[in-house]
C-alpha cells in the first residue's frame, strides 16, 4: 500500500504555508515526496537491519533563505530536518502494539500545546 499522491502539508505560523508534495522518487522500501521548488522533501523508508530488526522512518527536510548571521544584508540557504523512527524486532510486537506505544508517546509530547517539544527545543532534558 502506498501513501496518497500527492501529499499535502500545512505549516502553521510563522511559516504559514500549505505545500503539495507529489511523489518524485520511489524504490525498494523508500519513497520521496518533493515540493515544486525543492524546499520540502518528505521521505518514507522501511529497511531490515542486520540485527533482525526493521527500521521504518518518516523524515521531513525543510529549507529556506534567511539573513546571514555574519552579513545580515545577505541571504543564505538554511535547512533543517525532523524525523521519526520505529525500530522494532522482526517478531515480538504486532503493528497494533507498536501503534499503541506511538500513541502514548505522541500524547506525551503533544500534551499542553507541545510543551515537551518546546522545552526540548529550548535545551531542556
Amino acid at each position: 500500500m502506498a501513501f496518497a499522491d500527492p501529499l499535502s502539508i500545512t505549516f502553521p505560523a510563522p511559516l504559514s504555508a500549505t505545500i503539495s508534495l507529489p511523489k518524485t522518487s520511489f524504490g525498494l522500501g523508500v519513497s520521496e515526496y518533493t515540493a515544486a521548488d525543492g524546499s520540502v522533501v518528505l521521505t518514507a523508508a522501511s529497511q531490515k537491519t542486520g540485527k533482525g530488526r526493521i527500521r521504518r522512518t518518516l523524515r521531513i527536510d525543510h529549507q529556506k533563505y534567511a539573513a546571514s548571521p555574519l552579513i545580515p544584508s545577505n541571504n543564505v540557504l538554511n535547512s533543517m530536518s525532523n524525523y521519526m523512527v520505529f525500530d522494532v524486532p522482526v517478531g515480538g510486537y504486532t503493528n497494533a502494539e507498536v501503534l499503541a506505544v506511538y500513541k502514548g508517546f505522541n500524547a506525551l509530547y503533544t500534551a499542553g500545546t507541545d510543551l515537551l517539544i518546546t522545552k526540548l527545543l529550548g535545551g531542556e532534558s
